[in-house]
């Protein structure tokens, strides 16, 4: 039997640190104890550290898609109405959560790859002015793209409506700053830039919003904040947390304080401009209209099985990227530079798919696609 190594370069779950996944080991201890309401006190400071918020950050054994459901059940009452950003796989999962909770949802949809600009969602809440809050991405993780949150907290702040955010494989990659950017509701997962397995859900909510959780009128009780909030004032978690993946949050969250978060988005924006430059090396083409630091999506060439190309990198080489999904399926791939990755991800990466390429006779000049990312990895990132 040959020996291979396996690399994870997939949005998610994302390589685990040595030192997280160890921690995983620690011995079981109880979660009503002053030894326990330690180590939540001190992932809270942690985590608005890494949310880079002053409100606090509440946890929930979920994954990212549970504090998805949150933010509409807790911001959210049955009839009003919310107006989604609808780019991509995920954006569209605001929609189908909305419409599970009895709101009256008012898509504001743009092709996959695109983006939706700050323009159109100024009309959209002119168009409905009843608007209860705006949800949107951070990072459309189905297409690469970043979204401007920013200039679209903006719009959003010359209205009562309220801005949630997805941020499930953005927090951590991208600059992100939602107490100066009117952002009322920011969450995220543990498996992406957090650098845990998955299993956890992260949410922050504003004083704006949590008037809205206050008043909502949906079904709530296991995702219900208020009791979220309860308890973690106390130092304490208001449902039998999950021990062991809140032990390698502390140590992730050692690893994030002590890169900085600067440090973090200079790392993702050094790794994602070498894998672009490998892709333009290799001629081949972009897909995301506003590629972010999250990951590349790049469009499969023509005479290229793109469900092939992608099998062959992780059946055959060991590296594991993703392809395209839903629509998008055989179209695209998407490689990560998420998380727990440096340098020699991406040249590994880059060297598996230019193998990969070339075996399915598609004209590639072995080398050319790592040479270009070397060309701006030899250099720390800035």
């Amino acid at each position: 039997m040959k020996i291979r190594k396996n690399y994870i370069l997939a949005p998610g779950p994302t390589p685990v640190p040595p030192e997280v996944a160890a921690a995983g080991a620690w011995p079981m201890i109880h979660h009503r104890t002053p030894q326990f309401c330690a180590i939540i006190k001190e992932v809270a400071q942690g985590l608005k550290v890494l949310f880079q918020t002053q409100h606090p950050v509440y946890f929930t054994a979920s994954s990212g898609t549970g504090v998805m459901e949150a933010a509409v059940a807790n911001l959210m009452s049955p009839g009003e109405t919310m107006i989604v950003l609808e780019c991509g796989k995920f954006s569209e999962r605001w929609s189908e959560i909305g419409k599970s909770f009895g709101c009256n949802i008012v898509p504001v949809k743009v092709e996959y790859g695109k983006v939706v600009s700050p323009a159109q969602v100024e009309e959209a809440l002119q168009q409905n002015p009843k608007t209860k809050a705006v949800f949107m991405q951070l990072s459309e993780t189905s297409t690469g793209c970043v979204l401007d949150v920013e200039a679209i907290g903006k719009v959003v702040a010359k209205t009562d409506a309220l801005l949630a955010v997805d941020g499930i494989s953005g927090v951590g990659a991208e600059p992100c700053y939602p107490d100066t950017w009117g952002i009322d509701c920011l969450l995220t997962g543990s498996q992406k830039g957090v650098m845990l397995p998955p299993g956890l859900g992260f949410i922050s909510v504003s004083p704006k919003g949590w008037k809205a959780v206050e008043q909502s009128k949906s079904p709530r009780y296991y995702f219900d904040l208020r009791a979220y909030k309860k308890a973690l004032d106390a130092s304490d978690s208001p449902y039998t947390p999950a021990i062991s993946l809140l032990y390698q949050l502390k140590e992730a969250l050692k690893i994030i304080q002590n890169e900085t978060m600067e440090g973090m988005w200079a790392r993702h924006a050094w790794l994602a401009k070498a894998t672009r430059a490998a892709v333009k090396a290799l001629n081949l083409e972009l897909f995301a209209e506003r590629p972010g630091n999250i990951l590349t999506s790049i469009k499969i060439p023509a005479g290229v099985d793109g469900e092939k190309l992608v099998k062959t990198m992780r059946d055959d080489l060991g590296v594991t990227i993703a392809g395209g999904q839903g629509s998008m399926k055989g179209k695209v791939m998407r490689i990560a530079h998420l998380g727990y990755m440096d340098r020699f991800d991406i040249t590994t990466a880059i060297s598996a798919l230019e193998i990969a390429l070339k075996r399915q006779g598609f004209p590639v000049k072995l080398g050319a696609g790592v040479s270009a990312a070397e060309e701006i990895l030899w250099e720390d990132p800035k």
